[in-house]
């Protein structure tokens, strides 16, 4: 009787220690789960209470450049490459639009990165020489960054917060387009393949708008 009377109480006691692990996983699940969601509300609150004008870059010859210097125009931002098969159309149609818009409030922001196919090789001076020369950009070229990765310039990490992209937020290729209003908020991101002047009503309302 002994014997069994003191399996039963193992028995039982086994099974409240069961029932106690399993109330303290739950708990700790969602003590976890609400950190993570409260952290993640702040982050994402204090990157949209953001605009671009809180960041500084630097151009292609390394000086700094704060962008709040563009403050009320319009913006087309793009990572670019040389030596990309969309690289001479996209070139070719941003420079329609520069010419067309740049007195009106419009300005296109080019940041080199050779992240994708290793299609941007050069030092900078070469990548102003190709883009200025060979393409006749007149528009600011920037300093060589990367746009995804442990390395990704903050201003990247910023504009894919602000606008995702499918499947993921990181950058899928050269010459993604973010557009961005009068008051450094982005307004829409296009993927590499859309060409610039698929993009110009866009422009044209975010110009008019007051």
């Amino acid at each position: 009787m002994l014997h069994l009377s003191v399996k039963g109480v193992g028995m039982h006691l086994l099974k409240f220690t069961n029932w106690v692990s399993l109330f303290s996983l739950g708990f700790a699940f969602l003590y976890f789960y609400y950190a993570y969601q409260f952290s993640s509300s702040q982050i994402m609150a204090e990157e949209s209470s953001k605009s671009i004008y809180d960041f500084t870059v630097k151009d292609i010859h390394g000086n700094d450049v704060k962008l709040s210097e563009y403050g009320g125009k319009v913006l087309l931002i793009v990572n670019v490459a040389s030596q990309c098969g969309l690289t001479q159309s996209n070139y070719k149609d941003l420079s329609v639009l520069y010419e067309k818009y740049k007195n009106k409030g419009f300005e296109i922001l080019a940041f080199p990165c050779n992240q994708f196919g290793g299609q941007e090789p050069g030092n900078n001076e070469e990548i102003q020489e190709v883009a200025c020369t060979r393409f006749k950009a007149e528009f600011p070229i920037f300093d060589k960054i990367e746009v995804n990765g442990k390395n990704e310039a903050p201003l990247y990490k910023f504009l894919k917060l602000q606008k995702g992209g499918l499947f993921g937020n990181g950058i899928k290729w050269n010459f993604t387009k973010f557009l961005v209003n009068k008051e450094g908020k982005v307004v829409e991101r296009y993927a590499p393949v859309t060409s610039p002047l698929k993009i110009e009503k866009d422009i044209q309302s975010l110009l008019e708008s007051s």
